[in-house]
């Protein structure tokens, strides 16, 4: 779970004043990020936000737990992954991506991205039709 305190960004001097973000907002950005990688199914919520969904809203924050560890911020992303796909190959592509968004967005480094796979989801399979009804309903007419 994300820490109460704000992280300040003091890479450069700001005349203006301080600037602080939300330890939510690097949740957020790190959970769409990992949403974005070709072979991820989902990410792990929490009854809360499958509840929240079933309303429309959508939380992008699921699955995406931060903490800090002396001065050091880190990532864990809690997530499915669809059946087939090579998971080391995904898994890193997850971690570079939400470093980087990270970074793009906040100028915050991350120190880890940890992924953590709760699951494979196989691929829905259709059933055949046993018979095609718009079929016989034009050849009646």
């Amino acid at each position: 779970m994300a820490e109460k305190t704000d992280v300040s960004m003091q890479k450069q001097e700001n005349p203006y004043g301080e600037i602080e973000v939300a330890p939510e907002v690097l949740e957020v950005i790190s959970g769409i990020a990992a949403n974005e990688v070709d072979g991820v199914y989902a990410m792990q919520g929490k009854l809360t936000a499958g509840v929240s969904e079933l309303f429309g809203r959508v939380d992008h924050k699921k699955g995406v737990h931060l903490s800090a560890e002396d001065e050091q911020l880190k990532v864990d992303v809690y997530c499915y992954f669809k059946y087939g796909v090579n998971v080391p190959h995904v898994a890193r592509e997850m971690q570079q991506k939400i470093k980087d968004q990270v970074y793009h967005m906040t100028d915050i480094q991350l120190s880890e991205v940890n992924i953590h796979i709760v699951g494979i989801v196989p691929e829905k399979t259709e059933l055949p039709k046993l018979f095609d009804f718009d079929a016989e309903e034009d050849e009646e007419l």
